[in-house]
Protein backbone atom coordinates (compact mmCIF):
# COMPACT_ATOMS: atom_id res chain seq x y z
CA UNK A 1 0.00 0.00 0.00
CA UNK A 2 3.05 3.11 0.92
CA UNK A 3 4.75 1.46 -2.73
CA UNK A 4 0.93 2.46 -4.17
CA UNK A 5 0.88 5.54 -2.09
CA UNK A 6 4.10 6.83 -3.33
CA UNK A 7 3.39 6.16 -6.96
CA UNK A 8 -0.08 8.28 -6.56
CA UNK A 9 1.22 11.62 -6.26
CA UNK A 10 -0.98 13.21 -3.69
CA UNK A 11 -2.76 15.44 -6.40
CA UNK A 12 -4.04 12.88 -8.03
CA UNK A 13 -8.32 12.52 -8.45
CA UNK A 14 -8.25 9.18 -7.06
CA UNK A 15 -7.79 10.43 -4.10
CA UNK A 16 -11.11 11.84 -4.02
CA UNK A 17 -12.60 7.84 -3.50
CA UNK A 18 -9.56 6.61 -1.43
CA UNK A 19 -10.45 8.51 1.48
CA UNK A 20 -14.39 7.08 1.72
CA UNK A 21 -13.01 3.54 0.60
CA UNK A 22 -10.91 3.23 3.55
CA UNK A 23 -13.68 4.69 5.91
CA UNK A 24 -16.18 2.36 4.66
CA UNK A 25 -13.54 -1.16 4.59
CA UNK A 26 -12.82 0.20 8.48
CA UNK A 27 -16.65 0.58 9.01
CA UNK A 28 -17.43 -3.33 7.58
CA UNK A 29 -14.06 -4.57 9.63
CA UNK A 30 -15.00 -3.03 12.67
CA UNK A 31 -18.64 -3.67 12.70
CA UNK A 32 -18.24 -6.99 10.82
CA UNK A 33 -15.29 -7.83 13.28
CA UNK A 34 -17.31 -6.98 15.90
CA UNK A 35 -20.51 -9.07 15.23
CA UNK A 36 -18.13 -12.37 14.86
CA UNK A 37 -16.22 -11.85 18.03
CA UNK A 38 -19.60 -11.57 19.63
CA UNK A 39 -20.69 -14.82 18.64
CA UNK A 40 -17.98 -16.68 18.80
CA UNK A 41 -16.59 -15.24 21.90
CA UNK A 42 -18.56 -13.22 24.12
CA UNK A 43 -17.12 -11.51 27.11
CA UNK A 44 -19.18 -11.45 30.25
CA UNK A 45 -21.23 -8.64 30.71
CA UNK A 46 -19.59 -7.73 33.82
CA UNK A 47 -16.05 -6.84 32.27
CA UNK A 48 -17.81 -3.35 30.95
CA UNK A 49 -16.37 -1.39 28.72
CA UNK A 50 -12.53 -3.34 28.90
CA UNK A 51 -12.80 -6.32 26.99
CA UNK A 52 -10.58 -7.58 24.42
CA UNK A 53 -12.97 -7.17 22.02
CA UNK A 54 -13.14 -3.70 23.04
CA UNK A 55 -9.19 -3.06 22.87
CA UNK A 56 -9.11 -4.31 19.41
CA UNK A 57 -11.88 -2.67 17.52
CA UNK A 58 -10.00 0.43 19.48
CA UNK A 59 -6.84 -0.72 17.94
CA UNK A 60 -8.25 -0.64 14.26
CA UNK A 61 -9.63 2.67 14.85
CA UNK A 62 -6.86 4.24 16.07
CA UNK A 63 -5.01 3.25 13.14
CA UNK A 64 -7.70 3.77 10.71
CA UNK A 65 -7.81 7.49 11.83
CA UNK A 66 -3.87 8.35 12.42
CA UNK A 67 -3.53 7.13 8.45
CA UNK A 68 -6.40 9.04 7.72
CA UNK A 69 -5.14 12.20 9.41
CA UNK A 70 -1.50 11.34 8.02
CA UNK A 71 -3.46 11.66 4.33
CA UNK A 72 -5.07 14.84 5.54
CA UNK A 73 -2.26 16.72 6.24
CA UNK A 74 -0.20 15.30 3.09
CA UNK A 75 -2.75 16.63 0.58
CA UNK A 76 -3.28 19.88 2.89
CA UNK A 77 0.76 20.47 3.02
CA UNK A 78 0.48 19.59 -0.81
CA UNK A 79 -2.00 21.66 -1.85
CA UNK A 80 -0.15 24.73 -0.61
CA UNK A 81 3.05 23.80 -3.21
CA UNK A 82 0.52 23.55 -6.42
CA UNK A 83 -1.70 26.04 -8.42
CA UNK A 84 -4.08 25.47 -10.12
CA UNK A 85 -6.26 21.94 -11.34
CA UNK A 86 -3.47 20.17 -8.81
CA UNK A 87 -4.23 22.41 -5.71
CA UNK A 88 -7.61 21.79 -6.47
CA UNK A 89 -7.42 18.12 -6.94
CA UNK A 90 -5.35 18.05 -3.36
CA UNK A 91 -7.75 20.60 -1.39
CA UNK A 92 -10.85 18.42 -2.47
CA UNK A 93 -8.89 15.25 -1.29
CA UNK A 94 -7.93 17.05 1.68
CA UNK A 95 -11.43 17.66 2.56
CA UNK A 96 -12.74 14.68 1.78
CA UNK A 97 -9.71 12.84 4.00
CA UNK A 98 -10.96 15.27 6.63
CA UNK A 99 -14.57 14.43 6.21
CA UNK A 100 -13.27 10.22 6.36
CA UNK A 101 -11.24 10.75 9.74
CA UNK A 102 -14.13 12.37 11.26
CA UNK A 103 -16.57 10.19 9.96
CA UNK A 104 -14.30 7.32 11.81
CA UNK A 105 -14.18 9.11 14.95
CA UNK A 106 -17.91 9.71 15.30
CA UNK A 107 -18.71 6.45 14.44
CA UNK A 108 -15.96 5.09 16.72
CA UNK A 109 -16.97 6.60 20.09
CA UNK A 110 -18.99 4.39 21.07
CA UNK A 111 -16.44 1.83 21.30
CA UNK A 112 -15.13 3.65 24.09
CA UNK A 113 -18.34 4.43 26.17
CA UNK A 114 -20.31 1.13 25.46
CA UNK A 115 -19.72 -2.63 26.08
CA UNK A 116 -19.40 -4.61 23.32
CA UNK A 117 -21.61 -7.59 22.91
CA UNK A 118 -25.03 -6.16 24.90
Amino acid sequence: MATLMQRLHLTHPLHFVIGLTLWCIWFVAVYGGHAVACSVAPPAPEQGVFTLVSAMLLAVSIAAIALLAALTVGCCRMAKRQVGRLRFNASVSAGLYLFSTLGVVFAAMPIIGIPPCL
